[in-house]
């Protein structure tokens, strides 16, 4: 009796060839349509955001916003509290993982390719996470190692940015004993550390002191002249104004306005004229608080 999966001499069901797929990242999602072409038709930019959104229950924290960072620019993301900053930040990290949307660094999607797209960005979180029982050269010396970075270079690059954000004197110091103006300027470095193509920053001077302030603007100001690429939220409108060459502002979950500063100052008087016409913020009236500088108790 014949096979009778059999038609003449042929198998059947016909034999299907399967084309092998490389394992994916843990994390990681597959690739999608038109992942490609969007690469392509955004080249030149050093982040680009489409659709990104993210809900924590009823609450929509970001909005299907759609941003796009040039390569070599200085640019600024500013909000009132609740805007969305933070968490998009993090989700372009990696660090949250977006109900919908694509981020994408210097073309490499972050969720598709984390490995790779985590590789061409340094970042200086808010709150400062770092190990705190190590000193500045051993936690730098640390994590050059977790990157697989050679050991000499990993102590050429150590050397250079520990004297360039002044921290020599810090010695052996352990982390846990540093000024909040030194945790910044040693996450700074940690972030710089790999010469990466962009740097994500979540308020990278808050109450740090004026020295330290002036140090990190100078190294993040040589950085982007040197072709890198820095995005930083902050709650100053004077310091975006000052060092930025674009700017996003946020409100609600959604991107208000974006350009270059010029460009969305308009008409202003300033940017912080600008950003209160933007978000919508009220008048303080006239005629309250009365009784403030009376000695009266």
């Amino acid at each position: 009796m014949g096979n009778p999966n059999t038609v003449g001499d042929e198998s059947w069901p016909p034999a299907t060839t399967l084309t092998p797929q490389p394992p994916l990242t843990p994390g990681a999602l597959p690739a999608y349509p038109g992942a490609q072409e969007l690469a392509a038709a955004t080249r030149g930019q050093a982040l680009v955001l489409r659709g990104l959104t993210k809900a924590f229950g009823p609450r929509v924290a970001v909005d299907h916003i759609d941003l796009d960072v040039p390569v070599g620019s200085f640019f600024g993301l500013v909000g009132p509290n609740g805007a969305g900053k933070t968490t998009t930040l993090s989700m372009v990290t990696g660090l949250l993982r977006p109900d919908s949307g694509r981020v994408l660094v210097s073309g490499v999607d972050v969720w598709t390719d984390p490995a790779a797209a985590k590789a061409r960005m340094g970042v200086l979180p808010d709150g400062l996470r770092l190990f705190e029982r190590l000193s500045g050269p051993e936690l730098l010396s640390y994590l050059g190692r977790l990157r697989g970075m050679p050991l000499e270079v990993v102590k050429q690059r150590s050397a250079e940015l520990i004297r360039v954000l002044d921290l020599d004197d810090a010695g052996n110091k352990l982390v846990a004993d540093y000024s909040t103006g030194m945790r910044k300027k040693i996450t700074l470095a940690a972030a710089l550390l790999h010469s990466p193509a962009l740097l994500l920053l979540d308020e990278p001077l808050e109450a740090v002191d004026p020295v330290s302030a002036r140090i990190i603007r100078t190294v993040l100001t040589q950085y982007t002249h040197a072709g890198g690429t820095v995005v930083f939220s902050s709650h100053v409108m004077a310091l975006v104004e000052g060092l930025c060459t674009h700017v996003a502002v946020m409100g609600g979950g959604r991107i208000i306005a974006a350009g270059e500063i010029a460009a969305v100052r308009g008409d202003a008087a300033s940017l912080d004229d600008a950003f209160m016409h933007l978000v919508g913020a009220p008048e303080m009236q006239e005629g309250g608080l009365s009784w403030l500088g009376s000695s009266q108790a």
